[in-house]
């Protein structure tokens, strides 16, 4: 039998979304398609409308529904500290925490030679843009602790010595509850690295 068009349309929209393979998406699909009329255009219009009100923040990279972002605009936030994150929902994680009384920059991303992500395709330009007023004294480096987010760590890092500011990352080392005979060798380097005096 000869593939339905609009089904195999749907199947390879799904297949782009990160994780899901040909199975999955072919899954997803013909779960849609066991869901009642209503559901399904009440699912394209949550889709259409996440395309057509979400836009980003020129300054920082969030995600907004209005022209306001309400982190760059929060005057009660420290303006001197900033933490630049590879996603959005990184900042979702220190939001949720609520660890973190600074601004945020968001690259959309990090380096990575086998996805083919350069650093131009990175938001770092107003990055730089925002260090050209002298108010920011600190950038935090919150990268994945991985090969992509050390890279990106490194490069900006060097590209950030020029101008007159603290530059630090997160620390890395053991988690709470967990036991050194399970802990990979990279973790347990870099607790030891970060070690410091009580």
């Amino acid at each position: 039998m000869k593939p339905l068009p609009s089904i195999e349309k749907l199947i390879s929209s799904l297949n782009k979304l990160p994780g899901v393979g040909k199975k999955s998406a072919e899954r997803m699909a013909y779960a849609l398609l066991e869901k009642d009329k209503d559901e399904l255009l009440d699912f394209a219009s949550s889709l259409e409308e996440v395309a057509n009100k979400i836009t980003k923040c020129p300054i920082c990279g969030m995600y907004l529904e209005d022209n306001t972002c309400p982190i760059c605009s929060d005057e009660n936030r420290d303006e001197t500290t900033l933490m630049v994150v590879s996603y959005f929902k990184d900042v979702l994680a220190f939001e949720n925490n609520n660890s973190f009384n600074g601004k945020y920059h968001i690259l959309d991303g990090a380096i990575s030679t086998t996805k083919g992500i350069s650093i131009e395709d990175l938001n770092i330009e107003s990055l730089y843009q925002r260090l050209e007023d002298g108010n920011i004294k600190e950038i935090i480096l919150a990268m994945n602790p991985n090969l992509d987010g050390e890279t990106t760590a490194l490069y900006l890092a060097k590209k950030l010595e020029k101008y007159n500011i603290t530059i630090t990352r997160l620390a890395y080392g053991l988690s709470i509850g967990s036991a050194l005979d399970y802990t990979d060798s990279l973790t347990l380097s870099k607790a030891l690295e970060g070690r410091r005096k009580i």
